[in-house]
């Protein structure tokens, strides 16, 4: 499947061992970005672009400028021919020079049905090392595909006990586990490293309950809660989750009970995760249109958030971390995305009501014209990005992937069924791509290989590749239409 492309990931091995050359002349029109968004940009001048730069720049040899002549981004060919000629003095390309080649290639061509359910699909993400693809649809399936054999299902799901629908999913870090939540304090979690194939709640496996309420508790208070987002900690042993009761969830897998719940919001939480490896920080987003940071060492003396960051004008849909405990994006219901670094933060900001008309609800509704102009007055975000739609569903947002691009990139899905991408620095739409009929609620861009998955509301899970598979795109799709650029 990955043979078109291999050409690609062959610039550069995991472990950044000499390659073959590649040839730009295979890139077929439109899908390549071709400019440097980062060179000359005073859209976001900030050490983020410094530090993306660091990532996905060319050596600095190879990527000298005539005097008097504008920077212009370096061809794949001189990039391969200053290898091969050792101009660096390493022999070989540096983790950024790959990155700089790769993330040339977006994955926009397609799509390729993956699969197609009559139910609306919430979920779609890649684990850790691209081998596994998971799926969570709204009447209780959860599917997981072997990626390395030709998108082969490896486990089917049904789910147990769900309210509404499956809000999220997780994978443990050694991919043995997943855990998933709908709108109920129970998050169940499943053996997906055993010889079955199917696995049908509490029959042909079990699928534990896992009771974030605390022992304490009003039963009747913890009745309606809901889990909106659940993440595994990077050793695996802790769960944290968001929930509809303003509330953020630590949960320990030792001891199978809840180790901390933070009263964080004045609103539903609709989206936490952990800003680093090290499990200590939490970021959390609300309906409340606040970010906050949590310091999870300092809480039992603190007992509240270590800094708060302002500038959306409606609720927070998700965060995601981009996994150095520093910068962090998130999705609004104000139709933005919006870069963040917690150095900004305040410590100590009141809650104050949105600024906007309270009777909109984006369930229903779109976002009036006129509120697309607005800006926070105190707005403490580094940069924002529009151009896709947050609409019906808590639509989600992410970085690039750091291999292969040097996250360079912002994506998030959107209500009008497409996909959207984001230069980070730049804050450019570098690409669009369209094919859903129905909200794309979740996407998810694979580690090492130009390669996307689309996840929507009309049941359809689709591929998006660079250069793209020897098979037709999808003719059976509900409509066809080109990338847009």
């Amino acid at each position: 499947m990955f043979v078109e492309f291999k050409y690609l990931v062959c610039i550069m091995s995991r472990s950044r061992k000499d390659v073959s050359a590649c040839d730009d002349g295979i890139a077929p029109n439109g899908t390549c970005a071709n400019q440097d968004c980062s060179e000359d940009s005073d859209y976001l001048v900030h050490d983020i672009a410094q530090h993306t730069n660091l990532r996905s720049g060319p050596h600095e040899l190879l990527s000298r400028s005539v005097p008097g002549k504008r920077k212009l981004p370096v061809s794949t060919v001189k990039m391969l021919v200053g290898r091969e000629g050792n101009y660096t003095g390493r022999g070989r390309f540096s983790s950024a020079d790959g990155c700089y080649v790769l993330s040339r290639y977006l994955p926009v061509n397609g799509p390729w049905w993956v699969d197609h359910l009559k139910s609306r699909a919430y979920v779609s993400q890649f684990s850790a090392d691209g081998s596994l693809f998971v799926a969570g649809f709204q009447r209780s399936h959860i599917k997981i595909y072997n990626v390395d054999k030709g998108w082969k299902v490896q486990k089917n799901i049904l789910a147990k006990s769900l309210r509404w629908t499956i809000t999220d999913t997780c994978l443990s870090p050694d991919q043995r586990f997943l855990v998933y939540s709908s709108l109920s304090p129970i998050v169940h979690i499943v053996n997906v490293g055993s010889t079955a194939s199917e696995s049908i709640a509490n029959i042909t496996e079990i699928h534990e309950g896992l009771d974030f309420s605390f022992d304490d508790s009003n039963d009747d208070e913890y009745e309606g809660i809901g889990i909106f987002s659940v993440k595994f900690s990077t050793d695996g042993k802790e769960l944290v989750a968001a929930s509809s009761d303003n509330s953020i969830y630590v949960y320990d897998l030792d001891s199978k009970r809840p180790s901390l719940r933070i009263m964080a919001h004045k609103s539903d939480v609709n989206t936490v995760c952990f800003a680093d490896e090290t499990g200590h920080l939490l970021f959390s987003g609300s309906d409340d249109h606040l970010c906050k940071v949590w310091d999870r060492r300092s809480f039992s003396t603190r007992g509240k958030a270590d800094g708060v960051l302002i500038g959306h004008l409606e609720g927070v849909t998700f965060i995601d971390s981009r996994g150095d405990g520093r910068y962090f994006i998130s999705n609004g219901k104000d139709q933005t995305t919006k870069l963040w670094d917690i150095r900004k933060m305040s410590s100590n900001v009141p809650y104050t009501p949105r600024l906007r008309d309270p009777h909109f609800d984006y369930r229903w509704m779109d976002y009036p014209t006129h509120a697309r102009a607005l800006k926070h007055p105190h707005d403490q975000s580094l940069a924002t990005y529009k151009g896709h739609k947050v609409l019906r569903t808590l639509i989600r947002c992410y970085f690039s992937p750091a291999y292969s691009t040097g996250q360079k990139y912002i994506y998030s899905g959107s209500s009008d069924g497409s996909v959207y991408i984001y230069d980070l620095v730049s804050g450019a739409q570098v690409a669009s791509c369209h094919h859903h009929e129905a909200p794309v609620r979740d996407c998810s861009w694979h580690p090492f290989y130009p390669m996307m998955i689309t996840s929507s509301w009309d049941g359809v899970i689709a591929r998006w590749e660079f250069p793209g598979s020897d098979e037709e795109p999808s003719r059976h799709a509900p409509r066809q239409r080109r990338p847009s650029y």
